[in-house]
């Protein structure tokens, strides 16, 4: 089943066939995620989220298909894919442990070429969205709560400013009370800034809540596309599942 925005998507996967050692993950996977929009993909373990979220930021190449920035074809590599503007956040965080926040901090602005006024700024507004990272901005980052890894492992995304978000499992491992701390300012600044945001996650009634959008991926193919109201009944959810 195709999927796609109903304006030209800011980014999009168009016949994606990925696996790995032989073994098919994705099957002609089509996606597109509209400008300004948040759309979440769920579906099974092993469904195949997030190696095409991988896919799409070029950390795995795919064995047919393309992927398009702004309608247009793009290798994906993820060096051209941050320089474009996209950012992700890997599932299980993906900080440096052995250094402060302040450091991940760093490190994140010097590979997005920001130095000066400009990087104060950056950690500013991203203190000002994420407040709670001031509290524990000097310690080690393999010191923190998973809640708190999560929070700089997203922070240190939104650093550069991203026009568009790839988003792997960000509650895993966090409470609900927890999860829904880091939704919130992020919906609010994902509306700000007019960020496209694409959110695996398994937490299906809080993704649904911050969604415009959602498609399910069954077996390495897209199954359902629509909104979250329509999947409202969950019989017709686990059907899909």
């Amino acid at each position: 089943m195709s999927m796609a925005a109903s304006a030209t998507p800011a980014l999009a996967a168009r016949g994606i066939t990925a696996g790995y050692g032989g073994r098919a993950v994705l099957a002609g996977v089509d996606l597109a995620l509209g400008a300004g929009e948040v759309l979440s993909l769920i579906g099974h373990n092993g469904a195949g989220k997030s190696t095409l979220l991988r896919v799409l930021f070029g950390l795995h190449r795919a064995t047919a298909g393309e992927i398009r920035l702004d309608d247009r074809p793009i290798p994906p590599d993820p060096a051209a894919m941050a320089a474009a503007g996209v950012a992700f956040v890997p599932e299980g965080r993906g900080v440096f442990p052995g250094l402060t926040v302040a450091e991940n901090f760093t490190l994140a602005l010097w590979s997005a070429r920001l130095e000066g006024r400009e990087a104060k700024a950056r950690i500013e507004e991203v203190l000002g969205v994420l407040p709670a990272i001031a509290g524990f901005y000097g310690r080690r980052a393999g010191t923190l709560s998973g809640g708190q890894q999560q929070m700089v492992s997203i922070g240190r995304a939104l650093l550069s400013r991203p026009r568009i978000l790839l988003l792997d499992e960000p509650s895993i491992g966090l409470a609900p009370k927890t999860f829904q701390e880091l939704l919130r300012p992020l919906r609010t600044v994902q509306r700000a800034r007019g960020m496209a945001v694409l959110l695996v996650e398994q937490n299906i009634a809080e993704a649904f809540a911050i969604s415009d959008r959602v498609a399910v991926l069954k077996s390495g193919r897209i199954v359902f596309a629509g909104v979250p109201a329509d999947l409202a009944d969950h019989a017709r959810l686990m059907a899909l599942f």
